[in-house]
């Protein structure tokens, strides 16, 4: 029997979603760190003499132009390739919403009002600075993601960690992040439609429901007509991620009797591989590559535009989600976690600054047809998601001891059964291991006692 969940801000995350929580993560860091030597990688091709072939990759189309899908090598990436991470997304938020952070409405409002400061304050950021200086407003939504593979990767390469309370409510703000950011693409980056297309994918998107259902089960089921419903979506008008997104919010993320896992926990443990260690990343070594010429830096800082994509990420982030959790927890009056401080949870905001893929990706859309200033504000974001990623290590590495200590209270097993200490407190079959365990050591010293005193009362004899 474990200790009943601790309903305090940042509190002690019940043993299933710890589980949940740490798995999840573990991929999504190793996703991460290819995601940042992807990106690595495109800044080092795109800036050398070899610059051409980067183009002539990127640019290179493949498909069938009957189906309407002759698309360049960078256009699959961000329309093909981020469908399965939107896919993932899609499972991420109906698990939430049904057996997740979200699924209690008092407990999910702390992390939904930060994640939704969290957009509006760098929209707001942006905004400001392009009225300011007479720039374009059509970039205000850039600055609004966060990359929770780009930030884990960052916990990895400085070599700290979080306790998992933090680590849930960064999970669930790039949660929310995510169902705003596909929102946005959806309202306001849909194309002229094309309805026999949008009719035929929700076609599809009906059969797809009935079928899971109807508990139909293999992957050469559900796999073509996946396809088959992106490529509709694709021909609508509306962004393919789209797809994803409504595949995966389908899925069922409840158990059933007999049942260990969900068919959505199932398919995204399987899929969510696939989406952090190959979608993600060939997505960020086609869209990443930018000049990055110290000329194109200054411009970065000079152009309203791309200040405000940097602002934005920098100051907007860490603004509006600690504002937005400060302000939400003193009018619900929640506790925060004694264990943990206000400066931790400004920490989490800043590192929640780092928006790489779903931030390149909307730079692409809005500034679609102007390739010099969608360079320009993809450096921006590159440049805006490195300095949060720099000021989030100095704040986190002021704490990393007390982390650690708390990292290993939530890890400690003692008596070896699997389950971490701290869940077993009000378990008596805990409490008798723990007794048997001691009474073991304690007649282990009682025996070496025994033997050092003999060993000594023979030294002491005379010869």
């Amino acid at each position: 029997m474990s200790a009943p969940t601790d309903r305090k801000f940042l509190g002690r995350l019940s043993l299933p979603e710890r589980r949940y929580l740490t798995d999840a993560l573990r991929t999504e860091t190793v996703g991460g760190v290819l995601l940042l030597a992807a990106a690595v990688a495109a800044l080092i091709w795109a800036n050398t003499p070899a610059a051409e072939s980067y183009k002539s990759v990127q640019n290179f189309h493949i498909g069938p132009a009957a189906l309407g899908l002759d698309l360049s090598i960078q256009h699959w990436a961000a329309d093909g390739l981020l469908a399965i991470f939107f896919f993932v997304a899609g499972i991420e938020l109906k698990r939430e919403l049904v057996a997740g952070e979200l699924r209690d409405p008092k407990a999910a409002a702390l992390p939904v009002i930060a994640a939704l400061c969290g957009m509006a304050a760098p929209a707001l950021v942006y905004a400001l600075v392009n009225t300011l200086g007479n720039g374009s407003m059509d970039g205000w939504a850039v600055p609004t993601a966060t990359d929770i593979a780009f930030a884990l990767a960052v916990l990895a390469v400085i070599g700290t960690s979080l306790p998992s309370a933090l680590r849930a409510f960064l999970l669930t703000l790039a949660v929310v992040d995510d169902l705003f950011a596909i929102l946005i693409i959806a309202i306001f980056f849909t194309s002229d439609l094309n309805f026999a297309a949008l009719g035929g994918a929700f076609a599809g998107l009906v059969l797809f429901w009935v079928l899971l259902r109807k508990n139909v089960r293999g992957w050469y089921v559900y796999v073509p007509l996946a396809l088959v419903i992106w490529a509709l979506m694709y021909n609508s008008g509306v962004h393919a991620t789209i797809a994803g997104v409504a595949m995966g919010l389908m899925l069922r993320c409840t158990t059933r009797e007999g049942e260990k896992h969900s068919p959505g926990e199932h398919i995204e443990h399987l899929v969510r591989p696939l989406s952090a260690g190959l979608a993600v990343p060939l997505f960020a070594l086609f869209s990443a590559g930018v000049s990055v010429s110290g000329g194109a830096i200054g411009d970065v800082f000079t152009q309203p535009v791309t200040l405000g994509v940097v602002l934005g990420l920098v100051v907007g982030k860490a603004v509006g989600i600690f504002g937005g959790t400060w302000l939400a927890a003193r009018f619900t009056k929640a506790e925060l976690n004694p264990d943990l401080t206000w400066p931790d949870v400004f920490a989490v905001a800043t590192l929640a600054g780092i928006g790489f893929t779903v931030s390149l990706l909307i730079g692409e859309l809005a500034f679609a047809g102007d390739e010099a200033l969608t360079d320009e504000v993809k450096a921006a974001v590159l440049i805006g998601s490195l300095i949060a990623a720099v000021l989030a290590s100095v704040l986190l590495k002021l704490r990393v001891r007390k982390y650690q200590a708390l990292i290993a209270d939530e890890e400690r097993d003692d008596d070896q059964d699997g389950i971490p200490d701290i869940y077993e407190q009000d378990n008596p079959a805990y409490h008798l291991r723990m007794a048997e365990i001691y009474e073991r050591k304690a007649a282990e010293h009682r025996e070496r006692a025994q033997a050092a005193g003999a060993s000594r009362d023979e030294a002491d004899r005379p010869a």
